[in-house]
């Protein structure tokens, strides 16, 4: 095979075709399944004023077909065959998958190879997608949190294109034209901005041959220009208000957060996971209770609020860390981030102990190993970890966790959260006409 030398790493094997795609296949025989996933390096990141939103629009025009695999037939043929497929957009890429029963697999190959040049992006099929993904904003414009998350997001980033949600802002929803969305395609995705994973019951050099086969023919493209406008450091705490419907008051506290391939993501974590409980970056799997967190404890059992939870999120540029609070009705706002400053402050100022740190740990560790045992969550991790860093990372977080102290998250508490780091958001509701 032309390209890279395949490699073997364990059960996994690496390989590069010639035209640049890259490949990750895992053999696991305890089912009769394969789940196959194809990942593109693109995403909000890589949108300017103007075009917000394309990357999602692209992916919903992926399922109107092709002249082979016409929109029509595609859901009955996966449903026929007793599989399931899906796929969606973020910051930094977009990803697509299938897992089928195992001697259907070919359908799905297939498919995304067929599909990965030969979308027809018809006039009236872009027309039709415009209304629903206008409705889709249409309806998260109806959530406080989407409102309020979405004034944060813009408030902690003016420069960089993260600056926007994934699902673009009306404006460009309105006026992307069918070939801004083609030239997007043709742009984005081709083999070398993509990364194929296959885990399941397969025979690996009959899999190889069979993805040479139907991908190594299409041609590489010109490497993408990626958006380069950084974002400064903010100088201040930034806070703002949206107001809307309803009767509850809502508070999101945004820190500038590192990329996940920096040292400093893994005290993080370990952090996240002492205040708030540990965040989940699996798309697949569920979380797990954070009732024993320090701020479940300091704010919900004191009813300072009703609810609380953290987040952290994997990413190629530094992004945010999330904690949201449902204020409790008989607190206003300011209390309630009053009580959530004394909890930053503590932690900031005391030393963990041991005790703290190793269930802390405990907990992400758990969660994570929850969210890599299936074999569709197995195929996604491997090109997953790709789009941020390497699947390095994936293959060493459990250690990298586990190397974290006390210490290692007193510093990174003092350099992270502080007031001039972070955007302090509250929803007021209109019904309550107050904080």
């Amino acid at each position: 095979m032309s390209g890279e030398k395949p490699r073997m790493k364990k059960s996994l094997i690496v390989a590069t075709l010639s035209n640049g795609l890259k490949i990750f296949l895992k053999e696991i025989h305890t089912a009769p399944i394969i789940s196959s996933w194809i990942w593109y390096r693109v995403g909000s990141r890589d949108e300017l004023q103007g075009c917000t939103g394309i990357s999602h629009w692209v992916e919903h025009m992926q399922f109107k077909g092709t002249p082979q695999f016409p929109a029509s037939m595609l859901d009955k043929a996966i449903s026929r065959e007793g599989g399931t497929w899906n796929a969606m957009t973020y910051l930094d890429w977009t990803a697509y998958y299938e897992t089928m029963p195992a001697d259907k697999i070919d359908l799905a190959l297939r498919l995304e190879a067929d599909r990965m040049i030969n979308s027809q992006f018809d006039e009236k099929e872009v027309a039709s997608e415009r209304t629903v993904i206008i409705s889709e904003r249409e309806g998260n414009e109806n959530e406080p949190l989407f409102q309020l998350g979405e004034a944060v997001q813009q408030a902690a980033f003016r420069i960089h294109p993260y600056h926007h949600e994934v699902i673009g802002d009306m404006a460009d929803l309105r006026s992307i034209t069918r070939d801004d969305l083609y030239n997007h395609y043709r742009a984005f995705y081709i083999p070398n901005n993509a990364v194929m994973a296959v885990a399941g019951d397969f025979e690996t050099k009959t899999m190889l041959a069979r993805i040479r086969e139907l991908f190594e023919t299409i041609p590489a493209g010109p490497q993408p220009v990626r958006v380069a406008r950084p974002e400064g450091e903010q100088r201040g705490e930034i806070r703002l208000s949206v107001e809307g419907p309803g009767s509850t008051t809502y508070l999101q506290v945004c820190y500038h957060f590192p990329a996940a391939s920096h040292p400093d993501f893994f005290p993080l974590i370990v952090l996240d996971s002492l205040l708030a409980g540990p965040s989940n970056f699996n798309l697949f799997s569920g979380g797990i209770s954070n009732k024993t967190s320090r701020l479940y404890r300091a704010l919900v059992d004191k009813e300072y609020a009703v609810g609380v939870y953290g987040g952290a999120q994997a990413t190629v540029d530094p992004f945010l860390y999330s904690i949201v609070l449902t204020v409790h009705p008989k607190r206003n706002a300011e209390e309630t981030l009053a009580a959530l400053d004394a909890e930053i402050e503590r932690v900031c100022r005391e030393k963990v102990t041991k005790a703290e740190i190793v269930r802390a740990i405990k907990q992400a560790k758990a969660l994570f190993a929850y969210g890599s045992e299936s074999i569709t969550n197995q195929a996604c991790w491997m090109g997953y970890s790709e789009m941020f860093a390497d699947y390095g990372w994936f293959e060493h977080y459990l250690n990298r966790l586990a190397a974290v102290t006390a210490k290692d998250v007193q510093r990174v508490a003092n350099e992270y959260f502080k007031p001039q780091n972070r955007v302090v958001g509250t929803y007021v509701p209109m019904e309550r006409g107050k904080v």
